[in-house]
């Protein structure tokens, strides 16, 4: 800090309280000297202060890991409206395979100071990914929110909604139409939201799942339907999937064994995003409260933007499964 002062006072040619004063937003400097200060800040490559950054301050970077699963619209729907009520606007940042990284988006929002970041799935979650970006933003005192669970060091404000308590509501689901071989499809083996949904699942199972019932996948739907063939294989009957591109990956590996779902297999997904009661059959999935979420982690950022102290841990909405036509009785054999 004091090398910046430094720094900036000898580029504008006054004194190093001036500059403080300024970075402080007190009264009792011109406007002409509040101006060559800010602008001394730029060309040195430091970053203003929030309540200094002017328009450019009332961008927010929302960061997405891809809009193929069209959770992620929803999600950028439901902050973007909220963040438009706030008087700030959304810099949407979509990943593509070999294309820019989190890394190199942040990089651009730092560029463009932004006043916070919001990031609806991503890196943060699995435990192997590099996270130097998120440290990045810490050191900047950039207001972040995460939405899904994190790795536990990072120290951000996190939105989610409870993995436990999902594979709960599916695997009692199951239990109850006559399933006793119940698979699982989840996410890569860092992620912590796949690790939460087979601790719930050993939990519901009464204390172990066979290693042979859970299959990883890439969260996609050829991922999903490569990984349920092998659950298919190992004679399962019913299939939990963590999202619901996996589980229409599972309905489609299940009609590609000659199966019929559900009255051969039946098959849970996760999200209950759009277009879900359109399928054949219509997806029984669990539900995130979309809505509630995004306005929590838009309520979230804004309270850092504005300075006020927020907790940094984890707050933790309800699902709720959504009962269609993808399960069904399990068949006797």
């Amino acid at each position: 800090m004091t090398r910046r002062l430094a720094q900036v006072a000898k580029k504008v040619g006054v004194s190093e309280a001036t500059v403080s004063r300024v970075l402080n937003d007190k009264p009792g400097v011109s406007e002409a000297t509040r101006q060559s200060v800010l602008s001394a800040l730029d060309v040195l490559g430091y970053e203003r202060p929030t309540q200094l950054r002017g328009e450019r301050a009332r961008l927010v970077g929302l960061v997405l890991p891809e809009l193929q699963n069209p959770i992620f619209p929803a999600f950028a729907e439901v902050i973007g409206g909220a963040l438009a009520q706030q008087g700030l606007t959304p810099v949407l940042c979509t990943q593509t395979k070999g294309g820019v990284s989190e890394a190199d988006y942040v990089e651009l929002l730092l560029q463009q100071q932004v006043s916070g970041v919001v990031f609806a799935g991503g890196l943060f979650a699995q435990a192997d990914a590099p996270h130097d970006h998120y440290r990045l933003l810490a050191e900047r005192n950039i207001p972040v929110v995460l939405i899904n669970a994190s790795i536990p060091d990072l120290d951000f404000p996190c939105i989610a909604c409870d993995d436990a308590v999902a594979v709960e509501q599916s695997w009692r689901h199951l239990v109850s139409l006559g399933h006793e071989r119940i698979g699982l499809v989840l996410g890569p083996g860092d992620h912590i939201p796949s690790l939460r949904r087979l601790q719930a699942a050993v939990q519901a199972a009464g204390g172990s799942v066979a290693e042979e019932f859970v299959e990883r996948s890439m969260f996609s739907l050829e991922g999903g339907q490569a990984a349920a063939s092998r659950l298919v294989d190992r004679g399962v009957t019913g299939i939990i999937c963590a999202s619901d591109p996996l589980a229409l990956g599972a309905v489609r590996a299940a009609r590609r064994r000659g199966l019929a779902v559900p009255h051969d297999i039946s098959v849970v997904g996760y999200d209950d995003s759009a277009f879900m009661t359109c399928t054949e059959p219509p997806l029984t999935t669990v539900r995130q409260p979309i809505e509630a979420m995004g306005r929590a982690a838009v309520d979230l950022l804004c309270a850092q933007i504005q300075g006020t102290e927020v907790p940094h841990r984890e707050l933790l909405f309800e699902p709720e499964l959504v009962v269609r036509g993808s399960t069904a009785q399990a068949s006797a054999k």
